[in-house]
């Protein structure tokens, strides 16, 4: 499956009003990257095994939620996949991969 693909079929299972657009999928994001988050932590803290068919779960979840405020957005998934790794390739090639701030 490719991401034009998921992101068809995520939204075939998108339920939530017209009204929250962009804001249930930006806000259950956030909610699903700290379930991530917390399952981690808790290898970092207490030495937990990772599951990692559970972390694959939560990681389907957030790109669920990303793909859903693509879709909110009028954003192809595939296009902004595709325009992330050219910004980084290009930071790669001048050297700027490290560091911070959106234009480097």
């Amino acid at each position: 499956m490719d991401f034009k693909e998921y992101q068809e079929r995520a939204k075939e299972t998108a339920v939530y009003p017209e009204q929250h657009k962009i804001y249930y999928p930006a806000l259950g994001l956030s909610a699903e990257i700290g379930e991530l988050n917390n399952k981690i932590k808790k290898r970092m803290r207490d030495g937990a095994v990772l599951d990692k068919a559970d972390l694959a779960k939560e990681i389907g979840d957030v790109l669920w939620y990303i793909s859903a405020l693509c879709t909110d957005l009028d954003i192809s998934l595939h296009d902004a996949a595709v325009q992330n790794i050219e910004k980084l390739k290009s930071r790669k090639e001048r050297g700027v991969l490290q560091g911070s701030g959106d234009n480097r």
